[in-house]
């Protein structure tokens, strides 16, 4: 089975921290493509950012494709260009926020999400509803640690992601938390034996979620919403990505 996982910022570093957490997870005979966009922002902080990022997600989405993958990966919790992708490629394509999201619901009646800064939580929030979860969250808290500082020892972004688990617990009643990036991979483990709930890395859920769909075969339904682009013609930046039909 061969998984590919996209991160549509272009930090290698990031990826490189997505590779491991998502081949902790994936299953021995899973082949794992993870890269980074080619262009695009170095990190997806709001709605602006992630309107840059698309385009150079789909880039890797076709390269997928191309390849023959049996399922695709966006490694953003903003579940950047989730529908565009979709629409793009015949494999299933599985957003980290959104798997997040649903494996938290399947081990705690309530959660919440703990992401990086202010701006992204309206993204997240907006998700939510976009999904019919957003009764199961009890809030989306920001740390306001960028995401290129999460491994950054001077950031403290550890002990400030800690916080506000603390504060989701006790004020909020939350039952399981959601890391809200996937720049947060590597701290779930440790996050849940600290607080003695459920911790969930939207990475390893995706991993897991795509493997089961291109397990029991299924693709991305191409009647509707994700039908395949129409034929046109793109000017500009954008003629390279013209659908072919």
């Amino acid at each position: 089975m061969l998984l590919n996982i996209v991160n549509p910022n272009t930090t290698a570093a990031m990826t490189a921290t997505i590779a491991a957490a998502a081949a902790k997870a994936a299953r021995p005979d899973t082949r794992l493509r993870a890269v980074e966009s080619e262009f695009g922002p170095a990190s997806i902080e709001g709605a602006y950012d992630d309107a840059f990022a698309v385009p150079g997600l789909l880039a890797r989405i076709a390269e997928g494709e191309a390849d023959g993958a049996d399922a695709h990966v966006i490694a953003c919790f903003d579940d950047t260009g989730l529908d565009a992708a979709r629409a793009l490629a015949d494999a299933p394509v599985v957003g980290i926020g959104e798997a997040g999201f649903h494996v938290a619901t399947l081990i705690a009646h309530r959660f919440a999400v703990v992401t990086t800064l202010s701006r992204s939580v309206p993204v997240i929030e907006n998700n939510l509803l976009r999904y019919g979860l957003e009764r199961r969250c009890t809030r989306v808290r920001a740390t306001d640690v960028p995401v290129l500082e999460l491994d950054n020892p001077a950031s403290a972004a550890r002990a400030r992601i800690a916080a506000e688990i603390f504060r989701a617990l006790e004020d909020d009643g939350a039952e399981a938390i959601v890391l809200g990036c996937a720049g947060m991979a590597d701290l779930a483990a440790s996050l849940s034996a600290e607080f003695g709930i459920p911790v969930i890395d939207g990475v390893v859920a995706a991993v897991v979620l795509a493997e089961g769909l291109a397990a029991i075969g299924v693709k991305t339904s191409k009647r509707g919403g994700f039908a395949r682009p129409l034929a046109k013609s793109y000017s500009g930046l954008f003629a390279r990505f013209a659908p072919k039909g």
